[in-house]
């Protein structure tokens, strides 16, 4: 069967956000591709392989209501080895696919000391992406849509950069990145859902709030029609906002969940039926957080409002511990980029709620 979508990641997350909404909301079908050659990521793809669909369960509250529905989803009809299969993805690369998906985890655009652009050489996703679009350029240059979704700011126009400095580095011609950059759409784009735990094989149990969030282009056509991916003028707003609440309120409680030594499997639902837990964090939003979007303060509350009622989620089970992993680095990049941001609001209460940041200058 022909695949117009090629999905270069195995995790649960795409399983339930990108894969669950193009079922839901095209006819396209989906190649997966694993690209790390990791036993997690090859047990994926066997389990593709052979079964014609995988479960995800929605489970959680929805505007007050509680949610718990399975969808077994169908749109994922092929799973490839990139490194064991590479004839087969070059062929399927260049003669069907009409978007690329991606999501290759947090190192996922890092490049090595020594690039290597070749079919047995190349050692990251940017690299095999060149490989495999010169190829296309070579037969037959038809645009391609890449949909990158790693959490990074201006994931497309990143990508884009990256792939171009390669086929620089490596000679392949002006005129394939001419092709490059005016034939092919790079889209920046933000995902957020929280997947909290696998179904084995394959498939995800994830809430029921889900957020495809695409800056608008030229020409560009959506992989889907479906209500929760959405097409924007700015996507800096959309992600000042999940960087900024969601994500700076799960470090806030990770920090408070680290300096009071509580319970190793502790989850965000549980720290937050403590009270005083509960107090403290709203109050930091509230107070110091939300006022920091000025005129966009009253979406910037109905968030809030939003992300609470996630946290508060009872079926999901998802560890504060897991959130903590490479904290330090998160209470830069989201408490100390709102600082940054907004220096003219009063922030002396996020300096004593985290002091990790306690003796960081600000403008």
């Amino acid at each position: 069967m022909k695949t117009s979508v090629i999905q270069f990641g195995t995790s649960r997350f795409l399983q339930a956000h990108a894969d669950l909404m193009v079922f839901q909301g095209s006819d396209h079908h989906i190649t997966v591709v694993e690209t790390t050659g990791s036993t997690a990521s090859r047990d994926r793809i066997e389990a593709i392989n052979k079964t014609a669909s995988f479960p995800v369960i929605l489970r959680g509250l929805s505007n007050g209501q509680q949610i718990d529905t399975r969808i077994d989803v169908s749109s994922v009809t092929r799973g490839l080895s990139a490194r064991e299969q590479y004839a087969e993805l070059r062929r399927i690369f260049i003669d069907e696919a009409d978007y690329v998906i991606s999501n290759t985890g947090d190192r996922g655009f890092e490049l090595p000391t020594e690039t290597d652009i070749s079919p047995t050489g190349w050692a990251c996703y940017p690299e095999l992406l060149t490989l495999l679009l010169h190829e296309r350029f070579r037969k037959h240059g038809r645009p391609l849509t890449l949909l990158p979704s790693e959490l990074v700011s201006r994931n497309g126009s990143l990508l884009r950069d990256i792939v171009m400095g390669l086929a620089a580095d490596h000679g392949l011609g002006t005129l394939f990145s001419q092709w490059l950059k005016t034939e092919c759409l790079w889209m920046n784009s933000l995902v957020d859902r929280i997947v909290s735990e696998p179904i084995e094989p394959i498939g995800a149990v994830a809430e029921p709030y889900a957020l495809w969030a695409i800056e608008k282009q030229s020409g560009f056509v959506p992989p889907a029609r479906h209500p929760d991916l959405v097409i924007v003028d700015d996507l800096a707003a959309v992600e000042r906002k999940k960087l900024y609440i969601l994500n700076l309120a799960h470090t806030l409680l990770a920090e408070k969940w680290q300096a009071e030594n509580r319970p190793a499997t502790e989850t965000v639902h549980e720290i937050l039926n403590d009270q005083d837990v509960l107090d403290w964090v709203s109050e930091i939003m509230e107070m110091e957080v939300i006022p920091a979007f000025g005129p966009d303060k009253d979406a910037a509350h109905d968030y809030w409002k939003t992300c609470l009622e996630r946290f508060c989620n009872p079926f999901l089970a998802h560890r504060l511990a897991d959130i903590a992993q490479n904290h330090a680095a998160k209470v830069e990049r989201r408490i100390g980029g709102l600082m940054d941001w907004k220096t003219e609001c009063g922030f002396e209460r996020l300096r004593a709620a985290v002091p990790l940041i306690s003796n960081r200058e600000t403008a």
